[in-house]
Order: structure tokens, then sequence, then C-alpha cells
């Protein structure tokens, strides 16, 4: 029966995210935790100059031995990317027995959640998923749709910010600050902010909702 994944965003701010295997696909995950705020502890015997850069470096933990259940002990999640199928499959059994969120690269049937294919500008965050059928078709989807969504998005999102705390505390009812963020966001404000016509994005903002913001100073 093909897996319907619930989609959601973790907090994994502190979190102990354990990666096991030291290779490029390791570094990866590693530097996807990394930009997460995860608490990343490493497990292989050898790293890649990445990883070791890191290890050096002091933002990843590193155990420079085979992989061992014990190292999963109060960890909030485990990727396993050795190259070792029984490994991997070891590493999946206990994850389940702890309770322990797992994902084994490559191998779906082996994960309770797989990676989505990111597109990022600032705090703007789009994940795509194929499932886990086909991370290349993922991956193009993604490049494809960077071509649409630019900077200018992530200058939107720090516009909506700075409105959603100035409003919010004005003390009008959900739907009244709803109707006022939908009307920013379906103005022609994307466009101004392309053009970098800052003066014109304040004057868009300022004639729906009556705010000032800061942009583009």
């Amino acid at each position: 029966m093909a897996v319907k994944y619930y989609p959601l965003f973790l907090d994994i701010t502190d979190r102990r995210c354990v990666v096991v295997g030291g290779g490029d696909v390791a570094e990866r995950k590693v530097e996807r935790l990394l930009d997460s705020g995860a608490s990343v502890v490493v497990i292989g015997k050898a790293l890649t100059p990445g990883l070791e850069t890191m290890k050096k470096e002091g933002r990843i933990n590193h155990i420079d031995a085979d992989y061992d259940k014990a190292f999963m002990d109060d960890a909030f999640l485990v990727i396993g990317a050795t190259d070792r199928d029984d490994v991997n499959a070891e590493i999946s059994r206990d994850g389940r027995d702890k309770g322990i969120l797992v994902n084994i690269v490559d191998d779906p049937d082996k994960c309770d959640f797989v990676l989505p294919s990111l597109l990022k500008q600032g705090d703007l965050l789009i994940a795509i998923s194929t499932g886990g059928k086909s991370p290349a078709l993922a991956k193009k989807l993604r490049e494809e749709m960077e071509q649409h969504f630019g900077t200018e998005y992530q200058t939107l999102l720090e516009v909506m910010g700075q409105l959603r705390e100035k409003l919010v505390v004005k003390g009008r009812s959900s739907d009244e600050n709803r109707r006022l963020f939908e009307s920013v966001v379906h103005s022609d404000i994307l466009k101004h902010i392309r053009d970098k016509s800052w003066e014109k994005v304040k004057k868009i903002i300022y004639d729906i909702t009556g705010e000032n913001i800061t942009v583009g100073d």
C-alpha cells in the first residue's frame, strides 16, 4: 500500500539529530540540519573534507566509530546515510524500536519521513515531495519554481512580517486583518519590489492599511 505522508515543518532548534555516515550524502543532510539549527552528531569512521571542517569549527559533534544503537539515545531524529544495506536496516529497526524518527537515504520503505526538495527565499520555504518515488523529478520541479519565486518574495515576506506586527496589536478582528493582508498580497506590490520602487511599495502598504513600513532603506 502506498504511503500517504503527512506534510509538516519541524522545529529542530538545538535538538539532537544523528547522522550515520560520513560521505557526500551525509554531508548534504548535515548541512540542512545545521541550517535549521539542529545539534548534529555524525557517526562514522571517515568524514568528507567538508564534514572535517565542520568538526574543526565546532559545528558538529563526531563519534569516530561504527554504528551502535546506543548512539541514538536522546536523539530527536536519525538519518542513515551509509553505503551498507544491513547497517541502514539496523538503523531503521533501532530507531523505530526507540520511537525516534528515522530517514534512510534512498530507501523510503525504511523511513518514517522523507526529505523534500527545498526552495528557499529567506523565511519562505517551499517543500516539494514525490513521496520518495522520484527525487530527480522533485529537483526538476524545484529548479522550475526557482525561476518564478525570486528574491522579491523574500522581501515581500519581510514586509508582511513587519505589517503583521503592526496590525495584530491594533485590536481588529481576525477577519479584518485577513482582508488587509490579502489585499496587500493581491496588489501589484511584487512588481514594485522587483523594480525596487520602494516609495511605491510603502504607498501601497499605507493606502491599504494606514501603516508605515521600512523597506529598501
